[in-house]
């Protein structure tokens, strides 16, 4: 079984090479990492350049957005499974992927997930707020609940079934597209109990006021479309990330 890794960067010179490394460094192969470049002109491309494997397949050229971006280089990717893995983030260790694979070996799974760790932009072993998601049950949707995006990896068949990322969220097409896969697609999920990727902190949904209330704007608009409730939902899917924020001296992960 082939994996792609999906990643969409835009002007990221200072973490891409931690996300290249991640990659190369997994136990698990086939692997494929698709990199789909926005035009950046900070040395990204130089970055890229200096880690460059066969296994990695590059395109630069200028998007809408995050989205579009990665819907192209979902397009592009040829694996019989894909996942993302953002220019700011890396895999929390060598296994990932053949933990994941593993998971695949059950043909009734359509989507595998884990736990997720947000880390300090400036200091990647700290660990800032962690995000223990727990095994799915559709109940759970109209709570606020929704797997991990970043360590979420999909049969091919489940974006030729029920479409990738809609451009017309900004912000939150990642929500839109796992509620559709889950309610409208009803796939079957197993989870990985353990940290998957490390994310650092500091991502376009919180950058400003204005896109954190866009963010909940758009939030809400993917739970009505998807009917799984209204702003009682919008609440307690906030409520859920307050339990996520942890002080851990000397965690690492």
């Amino acid at each position: 079984m082939k994996i792609s890794v999906v990643t969409a960067v835009y002007n990221r010179r200072d973490t891409i090479a931690d996300a290249l490394r991640s990659v190369q460094a997994q136990t698990y192969a086939p692997v494929e990492h698709v990199i789909q470049d926005g035009g950046s002109t900070d040395g990204t491309l130089e970055e890229l350049a200096r880690h460059f494997r066969p296994e990695l397949s590059l395109e630069t050229a200028r998007d809408g957005g995050i989205y579009p971006a990665i819907n192209r280089g979902i397009a592009r990717s040829t694996g019989d499974v894909v996942g993302l893995l953002h220019s700011d983030d890396f895999f929390a260790h060598d296994k990932v992927l053949e933990k994941v694979a593993h998971a695949f070996r059950d043909p009734r799974v359509d989507g595998v997930y884990g736990d997720l760790d947000y880390v300090s932009h400036r200091n990647p072993s700290r660990v800032v707020r962690h995000w223990s998601s727990g095994a799915y049950e559709p109940g759970k949707l109209m709570r606020g609940w929704m797997p991990p995006h970043p360590t979420l990896y999909l049969r091919r068949a489940v974006f030729e079934s029920f479409g990738t990322y809609d451009p017309a969220f900004r912000i939150s097409a990642d929500y839109d597209a796992i509620l559709r896969w889950l309610v409208r697609g009803k796939i079957r999920l197993a989870y990985i109990p353990e940290v998957l990727v490390k994310m650092r902190t500091g991502g376009e949904s919180n950058k400003s006021l204005e896109c954190v209330l866009r963010k909940s704007r758009e939030d809400l608009r993917a739970i009505r479309r998807n009917e799984i409730g209204g702003v009682r939902t919008l609440m307690l899917k906030n409520a859920l990330k307050v339990s996520q924020f942890v002080t851990r001296q000397g965690h690492t992960g």
